[in-house]
């Protein structure tokens, strides 16, 4: 069964006129293609905040993810630091896109590229209780490929 969607208001930014507004590419898309606002070159290694030309206020109780698009990443080595970002539903300004080009030539950027895909989810607050010992579990204190290949 399909949740139902929430709904995000969105306002459109002066340089961001003219341009389509996050959407889903197909009926089973679970991101929303973003697109530049701004013409941008990233040289190899470098890294830059990209304006998308909007902001949205998301519904308290979600958060927007930014996630980077799997062909800019496999074709050109570019991909979102950070990833995947989070929006808070409390931020009002611009949704900017953190790139970076992990490949080793320029990366050309226009006004009205694709460039990551924005994936809203539920966010779970947490309590914490501070405790003298934790239970002990097979793994114990284990990690960073501790269990295997």
């Amino acid at each position: 069964m399909i949740p139902a969607p929430i709904t995000i208001l969105l306002k459109r930014l002066p340089h961001g006129a003219g341009l389509p507004p996050p959407a889903y590419a197909t009926e089973g898309a679970a991101g929303m293609d973003v697109v530049s606002a701004v013409d941008a070159v990233l040289a190899p290694g470098a890294r830059a905040a990209i304006e998308t030309g909007f902001a949205i206020a998301i519904p308290p109780g979600y958060e927007v993810q930014v996630r980077p698009r799997s062909g800019l990443a496999l074709k050109h080595g570019v991909t979102c630091l950070n990833t995947p970002g989070t929006i808070d539903s409390d931020y009002r300004g611009e949704v900017k896109v953190i790139l970076a080009n992990l490949g080793q030539e320029p990366f050309a950027i226009a006004r009205g590229d694709r460039i990551a895909q924005l994936v809203p989810a539920p966010v779970q607050r947490a309590v914490l209780d501070e405790v003298d010992t934790l239970e002990d579990t097979a793994r114990g204190s284990g990690g960073f490929g501790s269990t295997g290949r």
